[in-house]
């Protein structure tokens, strides 16, 4: 399985967390990058440190999203929710394979192909209305959706925190803190994904 990892700069942690995933198994092809990285950027000193503190070695350097990577790529895992939103209206057709790391590993599959559903059955009523009326639709679009949306809206209530914290100029506390959260997830995906 080729899985992609994305933050912001792509210098602390989608780099710790595809380290950690190949010092952990050979089974998938990884790689890392950030929605605003630069070419060629090292990893963060205290991102460096706390994997050399934890026997993880990184050979990379920054690179910024792509719809290449995105083709590549069986999974894409995200930091925060934010990043996932940011791709998903940036780049089309991704949608599939895009979660944070925190929910995918968190949120049952049920309830994902749950919301997928309802947002497809939503998606669909607003462009009936569109092809059915020449002025706004926004109102009957709700009225018509109203038992969809509110069950959407509880079912992101009952996900998890999905973002995964941010030690981008903290103390290295904070990115050992960030280190073990990443850690944590990344063998709930091994197990997920069966490969130990």
């Amino acid at each position: 399985m080729n899985i992609l990892f994305v933050c912001t700069g792509n210098t602390c942690r989608s780099p710790m967390a595809e380290a950690i995933l190949k010092n952990k198994t050979s089974g998938h092809d990884v790689r890392s990058a950030g929605m605003f990285a630069g070419h060629g950027s090292p990893v963060s000193r205290g991102a460096m440190q706390v994997m050399e503190e934890e026997g993880v070695s990184t050979d990379g350097n920054s690179q910024p999203v792509s719809p290449e990577l995105l083709s590549w790529a069986d999974l894409v895992l995200t930091m925060t929710e934010g990043h996932k939103q940011t791709i998903a209206m940036q780049y089309q057709g991704y949608e599939d394979k895009l979660f944070t790391l925190k929910e995918y590993v968190l949120v049952p599959e049920e309830k994902w192909d749950r919301l997928k559903s309802l947002y497809s059955r939503v998606e669909e009523k607003r462009n009936q209305l569109r092809q059915e009326e020449t002025e706004d639709v926004s109102e009957k679009w709700q009225e018509a959706c109203r038992e969809e949306l509110e069950e959407i809206e509880e079912l992101e209530d009952s996900f998890p925190d999905v973002n995964v914290s941010d030690p981008f100029g903290a103390d290295v506390e904070m990115y050992r803190e960030t280190y073990r959260e990443l850690e944590k997830y990344i063998d709930l995906l091994i197990d997920k994904t069966g490969d130990k």
